[in-house]
């Protein structure tokens, strides 16, 4: 044996080792990574556990119709198999000489005919109620990004709350590193998830911003495309209480892959707890004093302020009535420096009390705005709560 020929069989029991072992580290690996709760399941083969009744009716309908396969397979092929077995011509076998049989025409007629009829019954069924989307307890609408879902509540416990879900920023930092390590949730972990109640009939309206997205949910049975430009609509009513998880089902870009689903299924009285806190901060940071509005917010508020507040003493109309003047055409809510009418909201003056301490910067802000801009003052000017702030401060 010449030498390089040895050198040729170790470099070869040395490449075969290296194999094995990164084999085994990679198996290691693997096995370290458990089943989600909700999620995918290391090795998973069956649909995922249903948790709707939408899901588990889509699961018998596939389990029966992998059934009747299966049967018409081994039908098919075990008569195939055992006639050429059975008639072989080794065996001295003759064949038959006919040219039609009326019996098996009507036969393989009738019989595909039934199966088919099976099948469309129970899959008509379901799939009538997968769209059913009439009597729902609470509708979100799913607007999808390049690469994150949008959300907002639009009826329902929970109107007016909206929100953008988008991967975890250390899930991004995972992937871009090349090492993801033994994360069960990879790639689905989300900073802001869907947060239903259960056993609630939660509609889910799809649409897109640039591209198609797809808003699917294994657990739940759903899987809606949204599309720029058109509205779609999904339901479910999940069973249990827990996390789900789900992705976005069309390829949408280059970063297809960072566009997960989280959905938080509480409890009645969880869901409720989650609505006030939102409802909390969504109130904080509309009265946030360096929020900067629109002038359509302003105004929109501002009327209903003006309404409740101001509206019996300087009539709805802002003409005014005995010793409180009139707003329309006042020199004073007219004017470009808005410091003189803050200070008179602010303080008050007369039979006109102080409103500093009833009404919030942003409302006062909004009050003002309302009335530089209503009825014929048509100023164009707008109020931010920032300069109510400096107001107050003097």
């Amino acid at each position: 044996m010449t030498i390089e020929h040895s050198c040729v069989q170790l470099g070869r029991r040395c490449s075969q080792l290296a194999f094995g072992l990164t084999a085994a580290l990679a198996s290691q690996v693997a096995l370290a990574v458990n089943d989600l709760p909700g999620g995918p399941a290391v090795n998973q083969l069956n649909l995922h556990p249903p948790v709707t009744k939408i899901a588990h009716e889509q699961m018998w309908l596939h389990n029966m119709m992998l059934i009747l396969c299966l049967a018409i397979f081994i039908a098919v092929f075990g008569v195939m198999f055992y006639s050429i077995f059975k008639h072989r011509k080794s065996k001295g076998a003759v064949p038959a000489n006919f040219h039609e049989s009326v019996k098996v025409e009507i036969a393989w007629t009738v019989v595909p005919f039934i199966i088919v009829i099976l099948m469309a019954l129970p899959a008509t069924k379901v799939v009538v109620a997968m769209k059913d989307t009439t009597n729902s307890d609470i509708t979100i609408k799913a607007t999808g990004y390049q690469w994150k879902w949008g959300y907002d509540y639009l009826k329902g416990e929970g109107e007016g709350i909206g929100f953008v879900s988008t991967l975890d920023a250390s899930h991004r930092a995972l992937s871009d590193s090349g090492h993801p390590g033994q994360v069960d949730n990879y790639l689905l972990k989300v900073d802001n998830p869907l947060v239903v109640p259960v056993d609630r009939k939660i509609r889910i309206i799809t649409t897109a911003d640039d591209v198609i997205h797809a808003w699917m949910v294994p657990a739940f049975g759903v899987k809606q495309d949204a599309i720029p430009g058109y509205v779609r609509d999904t339901w479910f009513k999940a069973e249990q209480v827990g996390d789900f998880y789900g992705q976005c089902a069309e390829l949408c870009g280059k970063e297809h892959a960072y566009m997960p689903i989280h959905v938080k299924v509480l409890s009645a009285k969880d869901y409720s707890a989650w609505v006030g806190e939102e409802q909390k901060k969504i109130a904080a940071k509309a009265d946030d004093p360096s929020k900067v509005w629109t002038m359509d917010e302003l105004q929109a508020r501002g009327q209903k302020l003006f309404d409740a507040n101001c509206a019996v003493c300087h009539k709805a109309d802002g003409k005014g009535a005995g010793q409180f003047p009139a707003l329309d055409g006042s020199a004073i809510v007219k004017a470009d420096d808005h410091t003189q009418q803050l200070h008179l909201v602010l303080n008050g003056k007369g039979q006109m009390p102080a409103w500093k301490t009833v009404l919030k910067d942003s409302e006062i802000a909004a009050i003002v705005t309302y009335t530089k801009n209503a009825w014929s003052n048509k100023t164009g000017q707008i109020v931010q709560p920032s300069e109510v702030v400096a107001e107050r401060a003097k």
